[in-house]
């Protein structure tokens, strides 16, 4: 039988499974924005910045602008509003994915164990996690762990540490929140770096729900279904390590990321490195790979990946339907894409599928599931 339709575990060199992934949920703010619309609302003449909206193959995002003046004018907003901004949105966005995660793992608020919380767009201490729990009246002894900064690979960086506590405690519930108020990161000036960053990014938050099995005899009030997570590979890339960052912007007296130009190709040409040395020992070939779950970054790392890798359109469906209608979200893109995947019910046990994120490193991360 072919490895997409067996039940049997990877053939060789595979880790036992350490976890499963048994619900995901996904939150926005309340408003969207054609790119259009945007363009607008910033009063954007330039056409060497339209175009780069424009062309982004995103149709719209979930934003929350910065306020306007009594002319209509949207007004720059210093650094401290910004991280009030990322506080409240955050923590309301988080909340929403969170809560739509456990609906869907057919858990309650109760059952959680450990909260790990993922952001890039702002810096809270007390962290994110704790603002959750004191939210959501969560049980105030739950474990609990904060990632911050790692850019839009840390959803599989935290799924990663949080699917080795599942397996120290099996049959308890634990959850992987990504959330980025992707608004409160947001320069205001006339120059293509920031209209690169402002053209691409959303707001937006993504939970997924683990739990490791007990073994036959689980009596755990929550039965585990879903794909198991079978293995982990990154690849870090040192010649590239400042091609996306997040750091002070003197002139404008705040934090400001950068994107280079180069790094779509950068990506591509390390994806096949990075994929080859997971499915390594597994037995696996990237062609019995049912399904391609990868962080929808931007029109260009899209096809760079669709290249190297040899896939087709319709095997990164869910990650071109994200980037057109929500942007670039950042950690939880790939969550989203997940989403819709379980949402289309098409996948059949014994498949297998590729988890790919990457961001600032820059780093390329994967994981191997199994249904």
């Amino acid at each position: 039988m072919s490895p997409s339709t067996t039940t049997e575990p990877p053939r060789t060199g595979v880790l036992p499974p350490l976890a499963r992934i048994i619900g995901v949920g996904t939150a926005t703010t309340d408003d969207s924005y054609s790119q259009q619309e945007v363009l607008d609302a910033f009063r954007i003449t330039d056409p060497r910045i339209r175009s780069v909206f424009l062309n982004s193959a995103i149709d719209r995002r979930f934003l929350a602008l910065p306020p306007q003046d009594g002319e209509g004018k949207r007004v720059s907003e210093p650094q401290g509003d910004l991280l009030d901004k990322h506080k409240a949105t955050a923590v309301r966005m988080g909340a929403e994915a969170l809560e739509a995660c456990l609906k869907r793992a057919g858990a309650e608020l109760s059952d959680l164990r450990h909260l790990c919380c993922v952001t890039s767009t702002g810096f809270l201490t007390p962290g994110l996690s704790a603002q959750l729990i004191r939210e959501l009246g969560i049980d105030r002894h739950c474990s609990r762990s904060d990632i911050v900064g790692m850019g839009c690979n840390a959803g599989l960086n935290a799924l990663n540490v949080v699917t080795g506590w599942a397996a120290a405690h099996p049959g308890e519930l634990a959850v992987v929140l990504c959330s980025e108020a992707c608004s409160a990161a947001y320069a205001m000036d006339d120059t293509m770096r920031t209209a690169v960053v402002n053209s691409l990014f959303g707001d937006g938050s993504g939970a997924v729900a683990l739990m490791a099995d007990t073994g036959p005899a689980d009596e755990a009030a929550i039965a585990p279904e879903g794909p198991r997570i079978l293995k982990f590979a990154s690849c870090l890339i040192p010649d590239a390590i400042d091609a996306m960052r997040y750091d002070w912007d003197r002139a404008q007296d705040r934090f400001s990321f950068f994107l280079d130009p180069q790094i779509p190709y950068v990506v591509g040409a390390h994806a096949e490195l990075v994929v080859d040395r997971l499915l390594s020992g597994t037995g696996l070939r990237r062609s019995d790979i049912e399904h391609w779950l990868v962080h929808s970054g931007g029109k260009k790392v899209i096809d760079a990946v669709t290249v190297n890798l040899g896939l087709t359109r319709h095997d990164l469906r869910h990650t071109v339907g994200v980037l057109r209608d929500y942007g670039n979200v950042s950690s939880g893109s790939f969550l989203f894409s997940y989403e819709r995947l379980l949402d289309e019910a098409v996948t059949r046990p014994g498949e297998y599928g590729v988890l790919m994120t990457m961001g600032p490193g820059s780093t390329i991360e994967t994981a191997l599931i199994q249904w």
